[in-house]
C-alpha cells in the first residue's frame, strides 16, 4: 500500500516508497519538461518581449484558441484535480456545481466587463478602477489585496495539492521537489512573458484533458461502468469507525444531488446559486490572472470564442475529477474515507481525514507504467500551468500599479525588469510558505479555497458590478465600500479559521451568530451590504461627470467624444496610459475595436446559447 509519508520521514525512508521510478515513467516526465521548455522558446521568439504590451499582453495577437485554452489551463490547477476529486470523494458530486456555474460567467466576462475593459485600454484591473474612479487610492488598495491574495490562497493551495501528488507518486522530499518545479516555471515565465505562457498553456490543456481522460476510463472500467459507481458510492463506507458515528462515516443521502436542500445541505442550493455566482463574478470578471489572456485577444469576437471554449472545457472538471474522486471512495475506502484520526494519521500524515489524497491514489494504483508518467506529468502541467500565471499576473500588478506609483517615470527597460524581478521575489515568498502549506493540511481543500474567496472577494465584486454599470458610483463611494466589505469579511474570517471549521464528528467551537451561517450565504450578505454601502456613499458626494466616464462604463462603451481626464477635470484626454503605447506595435489596432460584424456577431452568440443550452441540461439532470 502506498501512503503520503508524515513529513518528518527521512528522505531515505520516502524512497522506498516511491511508487514512479521506472524508467519509462520517468521518460515520459522529462519528455514532457523538453516539449514544454521548447514551446517556451519557441513562443517567445514569435512574441515582442522588448516592451510592456509585447510582454504583459502577447501584443495583443492572440487568436480564440489559445485565449480559451490558457484561460482553462489558468483556472485548472493541480488544486482542481486534488480538491475536486477529494470533495467528491467526501460528499458527492455537488462540488461540480463550482465549475459549472462558470459557464455562465465565463460569457458575463466576454459579452459584458472584457469590452468595457477594451474601450478604458488598461493593462490591469486595479488600473481600470484608477480611471472610473481616479485617485490612486482604491487602485494601490486593489493591487496590494490581489497580490496578498495571490501569495496565501492561490499559490499555497497550488503548492500543498501538488506537493500531496509529487509525495504520493515520487517519494520525493517536498522541498527539493516543489523548489523544481518553481525554478522551471520561473524560467519561462521570466524570459517569455504572456505569449509563452499562453502558448504553453494551449499544449498543457491537451495533456491535461488527455492524461485525465486516460484515468476516468481506468477508473470507471476498474469499478464497473457509471451505474455502478452511483450504487457502491452509496455503499462506502469504511469497515474501522473507532468513535465515529455511523453517520458521519457513510457518505451523505444527497451524495448524487447537485443541489441541496437551503438549510442543512453542505452546499445550500440557494447558496451555490446566488452565492457562488457573486465569487465566480470577482474570479472571471475582476480576477488580473483571467482577465490578462482576455485582453491579449487580437478582437473582440476571439474574446468570445475563447470564453466559450472555455465554458465547453469547464464542463469537463465533473466527470474527469469529481467522479474519479467517488471512485478513489469505492475502491479504496479504508484510506480514502478513514474516520479514525490515528488511521487518517497513518495513511496520509493528517488526522483530520484524507479524501485528499483520493486522485493522486488512483493514478498510482490503476495506472500501468509509463502512463504513470504521464498523469504526473498531468498533474505538473497544472501545477506549473497555474503557479506561472499567478506569477505574470502579479508581476503585472506589480509593475503597473505599484512601481509606476514609486517612479512615475521609469522607462520600458526598468519596467520589464522590475517585473521579471517581483517574478523572482514571489518565488522566494512561495518557496518560505511551504511549511504553513504543510501545517495547512487536511480539511476539505476545495472547500478552503471558497471559503476564503467567499470572505475577501464580494466587495471586489461588487465594486466592479456597480462600477460597470451604475455611472452614479463615485471613488468615495467604492472606497469606503471596499473598507467597509474587508472588515466585515475579517470579522468572519478570523474567528472561522481561530477555532477551526470543524468536521461531523468533531464540530467547531466558533459561536453559531458568527460562524454558523454558510459560507456562500455570508457571500451573499457581504456582497448585498458592501453594494449598500458604495451606493449609499456616493449619493451622498458628488457624481462623476459624464464627460469623465466615456468608454469607462458600460452604457458608454461606445462613445467617440474626447474623456476628460479624472484627476484634472476638464482636461482634454491625454490618450493612452504610458504603460499602453507598446501594444500599438504589435499586429493588433493601437485602439481596441469592440465593433463587430453582424454575421460574426450572429454566428458567436448562437454557440453561446448552444452552451448555455448544454449547461441548463446538466444543471437540471444531476440537481
Amino acid at each position: 500500500m502506498t501512503t503520503i509519508p508524515p513529513t518528518s520521514q527521512s528522505l531515505s525512508d520516502i524512497n522506498e516508497s516511491a511508487t514512479i521510478s521506472n524508467p519509462a515513467d520517468i521518460g515520459v516526465i522529462v519528455a514532457y519538461f523538453v516539449v514544454i521548455i521548447g514551446v517556451g522558446l519557441w513562443s517567445m521568439r514569435r512574441a515582442n518581449r522588448g516592451t510592456v504590451g509585447g510582454y504583459f499582453l502577447a501584443g495583443r495577437s492572440m487568436s480564440w484558441f489559445p485565449v480559451g485554452a490558457s484561460l482553462f489551463a489558468s483556472n485548472i490547477g493541480s488544486g482542481h484535480f486534488v480538491g475536486l476529486a477529494g470533495t467528491g470523494a467526501a460528499s458527492g458530486i455537488a462540488v461540480a456545481g463550482f465549475e459549472w456555474n462558470a459557464l455562465f460567467v465565463v460569457l458575463l466576462m466576454g459579452w459584458i466587463f472584457v469590452p468595457v475593459y477594451l474601450t478604458a485600454e488598461v493593462v490591469t484591473m486595479p488600473e481600470y478602477l484608477k480611471k472610473r474612479f481616479g485617485g490612486e487610492r482604491i487602485q494601490i488598495y486593489l493591487s496590494v489585496l490581489s497580490l496578498a491574495m495571490y501569495i496565501f490562497t492561490k499559490i499555497s493551495v497550488d503548492m500543498f495539492s501538488g506537493a500531496i501528488f509529487i509525495q504520493v507518486a515520487l517519494g520525493w522530499n517536498i522541498y527539493l521537489s516543489v523548489i523544481a518545479l518553481l525554478v522551471i516555471t520561473t524560467i519561462y515565465t521570466v524570459t517569455g512573458g504572456l505569449a509563452a505562457l499562453m502558448y504553453t498553456d494551449t499544449v498543457q490543456t491537451f495533456v491535461i484533458i488527455g492524461g485525465a481522460c486516460v484515468l476516468a476510463g481506468y477508473a470507471f472500467s476498474e469499478v464497473g461502468g457509471y451505474n455502478a459507481l452511483m450504487e457502491k458510492y452509496m455503499n462506502a463506507t469504511p469497515s474501522d469507525l473507532g468513535n465515529i458515528s455511523l453517520a458521519c462515516a457513510s457518505p451523505r443521502s444527497d451524495a448524487l444531488h447537485l443541489l441541496r436542500d437551503a438549510k442543512d445541505g453542505d452546499l445550500p442550493w440557494p447558496a451555490v446559486i446566488v452565492g457562488l455566482t457573486i465569487v465566480a463574478t470577482w474570479y472571471w470578471c475582476s480576477d488580473q490572472v483571467i482577465i490578462q489572456r482576455c485582453l491579449a485577444a487580437r478582437s473582440l469576437k476571439h474574446v468570445k470564442l475563447g470564453c466559450i471554449l472555455c465554458g465547453y472545457l469547464k464542463i469537463l472538471p465533473m466527470f474527469l475529477m469529481v467522479m474519479p474522486g467517488m471512485i478513489s471512495r469505492v475502491l479504496y475506502t479504508k484510506e480514502v474515507a478513514c474516520v479514525v484520526p490515528e488511521e487518517c494519521q497513518e495513511f496520509c500524515g493528517t488526522p483530520i481525514g484524507c479524501s485528499n489524497i483520493a486522485y493522486p491514489k488512483l493514478v498510482v494504483k490503476l495506472m500501468p507504467t509509463g502512463l504513470r508518467g504521464l498523469m504526473l506529468a498531468v498533474m505538473l502541467a497544472a501545477l506549473m500551468s497555474s503557479l506561472a500565471s499567478i506569477f505574470n499576473s502579479s508581476s503585472t500588478l506589480f509593475t503597473i500599479d505599484v512601481w509606476k506609483k514609486l517612479r512615475p517615470r521609469a522607462a520600458e527597460r526598468e519596467l520589464i525588469l522590475v517585473g521579471r524581478v517581483w517574478t523572482v521575489c514571489l518565488v522566494a515568498f512561495s518557496i518560505a510558505w511551504i511549511p504553513v502549506v504543510q501545517a495547512a493540511q487536511g480539511g476539505q481543500l476545495f472547500d478552503y479555497i471558497q471559503s476564503v474567496a467567499s470572505f475577501l472577494a464580494p466587495p471586489i465584486a461588487a465594486v466592479f458590478f456597480l462600477a460597470l454599470f451604475v455611472k452614479r458610483v463615485n471613488e468615495a463611494g467604492a472606497f469606503w465600500g471596499l473598507i467597509g466589505g474587508l472588515f466585515l469579511g475579517l470579522c468572519r474570517m478570523v474567528p472561522e479559521f481561530a477555532f477551526g471549521s470543524g468536521s461531523c464528528s468533531a464540530p467547531s467551537s466558533c459561536p453559531a451568530l458568527i460562524c454558523g451561517v454558510h459560507y456562500l450565504y455570508f457571500a451573499i450578505i457581504l456582497f448585498f451590504c458592501s453594494a449598500v454601502l458604495i451606493l449609499a456613499v456616493s449619493y451622498c458626494t458628488p457624481p462623476i461627470p459624464d464627460q469623465q466616464l466615456y468608454r469607462l462604463v458600460f452604457s458608454l462603451r461606445h462613445s467617440q467624444e474626447p474623456r476628460e481626464e479624472m484627476e484634472k477635470p476638464g482636461a482634454p484626454e491625454r490618450g493612452p496610459s504610458p504603460a499602453l503605447p507598446d501594444i500599438q506595435e504589435g499586429p493588433s489596432p493601437a485602439l481596441p475595436d469592440i465593433q463587430e460584424d453582424p454575421r460574426d456577431a450572429r454566428l458567436v452568440n448562437a454557440h453561446a446559447v448552444v452552451m448555455m443550452s448544454c449547461a441548463i441540461f446538466l444543471w437540471a439532470y444531476y440537481a
